[in-house]
Parts: structure tokens; C-alpha cells; sequence
């Protein structure tokens, strides 16, 4: 059996992430890691929003990183990391060895504010934290603006899935991966 390397979702909340990541696995006979699930979890908390409000931000990310490491272990599965993952401490420098050693493909689903806001809107928000203070739909924008950067500075291959549904972005996604 063949090498497969990682595939690794990065963007911004409401991009897509799990959903795309969940179906990609599902059809290519893959695991599927959510690091929203994991990282929560090192923790001992049910939800990012419990683990970011108990613990703080600067816990977070660290246990955020900690995921990391551990889901970089497991070769060939389809990852889906955390809107904020790329800026945790050492995170950035953990997917940046990955793609140097061909291990991992790093794939940004980048949608507009608009587009991020509605998706978002139709969505449960319940276990996502405000980063800024402002409410989650305020804060896309800054967040897009800050993000945006990093985002395309790690990305291998650059999805545009603002206004597609679902089906149209995993053909995106599919052909970006050349699949």
C-alpha cells in the first residue's frame, strides 16, 4: 500500500472544515480528526467554548499544539484544524515540517465575510467562543483580516468556497487535492 500524506484544513470558522473533512474522509476511506473535538478534550472540557471560558486562551492554544502533535501522528487521515490553530505557539512550525517532509497537505477553504457570516448564521454556534470579546458574526472580519495572511502563507492548495453548497465545494476540494 502507497504512502498517503495528511490532508490538513485550515480557515475560518463556518469555512467548512468539518463538514468537507468528514465527507472527504468518509469517501476516501479515511479517518477524519476534528481538533475542536481533541483539543477540548486534553483539557478535561466538553466544548472549545468551555475549554476557551475555564481555561483561557493561552491554555488553549498549548493543549491546542499538544492535539496537534498527537493527530500528526496518525499518517494518511484527513484533519481538520481549529479556526485559530495555525496561530498557536509551535503549531505553525509543526504544519510547515509536515509539508517539507511531504507528509501533509495543507489545504485553506477561504471564503469571504459575507459568506463566512451566513454560513455561520444557519449554524450552532453554541460551542464556539468569542475570540475578540465582540459577538461571533461581528468578529469574522477581523478575524478574516488577520487570518487571511497566515492562512495563504501555510496553504499548499487555496479552496474558494464562499456561495458553493456543500457538493460543489468537495468538488473543489477534490480536484485542489487531485483526486
Amino acid at each position: 500500500m502507497g504512502f498517503e500524506p495528511l490532508v490538513i484544513l485550515i480557515g475560518l470558522r463556518g469555512s467548512g472544515k468539518t463538514t468537507l473533512g468528514r465527507a472527504l474522509a468518509s469517501e476516501g476511506g479515511r479517518v477524519f480528526t476534528d481538533l475542536d473535538e481533541l483539543t477540548p478534550r486534553m483539557l478535561g472540557r466538553a466544548s472549545v467554548a468551555e475549554a476557551w471560558e475555564k481555561d483561557g486562551e493561552a491554555a488553549f492554544r498549548q493543549a491546542e499544539c499538544r492535539a496537534l502533535v498527537k493527530a500528526l501522528a496518525t499518517p494518511g487521515q484527513v484533519l481538520a484544524l481549529g479556526g485559530g490553530t495555525p496561530t498557536a505557539p509551535g503549531a505553525r512550525e509543526l504544519l510547515v515540517t509536515q509539508q517539507r517532509e511531504a507528509k501533509a497537505t495543507v489545504v485553506y477553504l477561504r471564503a469571504d465575510a459575507a459568506a463566512l457570516r451566513a454560513r455561520l448564521s444557519g449554524a450552532d454556534n453554541a460551542h464556539r467562543p468569542s475570540l475578540t470579546g465582540a459577538d461571533v458574526f461581528a468578529e469574522v472580519g477581523a478575524l478574516l483580516a488577520t487570518r487571511d495572511p497566515i492562512y495563504l502563507g501555510l496553504a499548499d492548495e487555496v479552496v474558494e468556497v464562499g456561495g458553493l453548497t456543500e457538493t460543489e465545494a468537495l468538488v473543489m476540494l477534490r480536484t485542489a487535492l487531485g483526486s
